[in-house]
């Protein structure tokens, strides 16, 4: 016998099936080779976090041929598109990511990016090495696809965001400044989805997890003042660059005697440090700016806070001064548990049952959070791993190699758009 909880599911089943016959199938087939014409575009013109400005021009001409209510300027470059069904009812927000990263990108496509900017004072090339190009482009695709099958009750909210890396320092950006700025009301979201390509997962499949998904991201500076002297002379300095080795591995002590790894995953990383000028001049100072994840509240607070006390008392043993200072970036990605068991069936019909599976919390970030903080929220992986390569030889994202597939943008613009219109037709 059924429970009720089974028959509300199957309920939503057929009702997603019924829907789905509401959006023209061939639209999928025709917007496909413009979804990849204009990933390519973007992934050959990247710009960094709160620099988008041609993106959200591109970005923002496509809405309007559209027919779309555009808003501009969100959060500094965000665009947002409003699309509004033949009924009123539900809104629901789609999100993407349009910004880039300080790169050297090495593949060899014909849409390789050769951009170059400056970030934190340094020149350096510009790339779409986490995928956001086929966010864009995958959106831009949804976008098209629902403003040709408008027979949904509700609106559609696009929002194409700013800075998910991150804003430069001392500015605001990403969702959170998107969230302050209103962008969840006006009208007001019930309900958002979003996606990020993965090029650890073949193309075809969809992974998920409800509840914590993706983990608080915390960015630390920490700056040690010893002594200058002569590299012949190191008993007249106090050696920063020393001081500074032994406060590394104390903060791995953190995470490997003072962090319960068996109730959820934890990471310091070290991502840079500046010191010095010359090979024989031991320097005055050292700066080290690193990442901290966390997927628990708890834990999230017992690191900052013991961060904050080991650091200057490991420098003052070696006779120097150290200082630490920690912002956040981003919170915890949580996957609302009631909607996302009410949104799943719809993945499986678009991807196929096999192809849709959860996956363990991971300790990479999405700024995301912000919007989920606020309103319930679905996120997950597409894959973009090409068919002939085994999913472990992909390089990761954030690097030189970071490559996807484009045979991964039509089921992106499938998934989007169907979650979209079954939940504004659902209960």
């Amino acid at each position: 016998m059924k429970t009720s909880n089974q028959f509300i599911i199957l309920g939503f089943l057929v009702s997603s099936l019924f829907l789905h016959s509401q959006i023209n199938l061939a639209d999928y087939d025709q917007v496909e080779s413009k979804v990849i014409e204009w990933r390519h575009h973007i992934h050959q013109n990247p710009e960094l976090s709160n620099r988008e400005f041609k993106t959200a021009e591109y970005v923002a001409a496509h809405l309007k041929s559209l027919g779309i209510e555009v808003q501009t300027g969100i959060a500094h470059t965000g665009v947002v598109g409003i699309l509004k069904g033949k009924k009123s009812g539900k809104v629901v927000a789609l999100r993407a990511d349009m910004d880039a990263l300080p790169v050297v990108e090495r593949n060899d496509l014909p849409y390789k990016s050769e951009v170059t900017s400056v970030f934190n004072g340094q020149e350096t090339g510009v790339m779409h090495a986490c995928g956001h190009d086929t966010h864009v482009a995958i959106l831009m695709g949804v976008a098209e696809v629902l403003s040709k099958n408008r027979n949904f009750p509700g609106t559609v909210k696009f929002i194409f965001q700013p800075a998910e890396e991150g804003p430069p320092p001392g500015e605001e950006g990403g969702a959170k400044l998107m969230v302050k700025e209103g962008v969840l009301q006006n009208p007001k979201v019930d309900a958002i989805f979003g996606l990020h390509i993965n090029s650890g997962t073949h193309v075809g499949k969809i992974t998920y997890k409800p509840g914590g998904m993706m983990a608080a991201s915390q960015r630390f500076v920490i700056n040690v003042k010893g002594k200058q002297a002569h590299g012949s002379t190191p008993w007249q300095s106090v050696d920063p660059i020393v001081t500074s080795a032994q406060i590394i591995n104390g903060l791995q002590t953190l995470i490997s005697r003072e962090s319960e790894l068996t109730e959820e995953g934890a990471v310091i990383s070290v991502g840079s440090i500046h010191s010095g000028i010359r090979f024989n001049i031991i320097p005055e100072s050292l700066e080290m700016i690193g990442t901290i994840r966390t997927l628990d509240k708890d834990m999230k607070e017992l690191i900052r806070k013991r961060m904050q006390e080991m650091v200057p008392a490991i420098a003052q043993a070696y006779r120097a001064e150290a200082t630490v200072t920690i912002q956040d970036g981003a919170d915890i990605t949580f996957n609302n548990e009631a909607l996302t068991e009410k949104m799943i069936p719809t993945l499986e019909r678009v991807a196929g049952n096999e192809n849709v599976y959860e996956i363990n919390a991971i300790t990479g970030a999405e700024d995301f959070s912000y919007f989920q903080n606020e309103v319930p929220g679905l996120f997950f992986f597409l894959g973009g791993t090409p068919l002939d390569m085994k999913e472990s030889d992909a390089p990761s994202h954030h690097t030189p190699s970071f490559i996807v597939d484009d045979a991964s943008m039509k089921l992106g613009v499938k998934a989007l758009s169907n979650l979209a219109v079954d939940f504004l037709k659902s209960k």
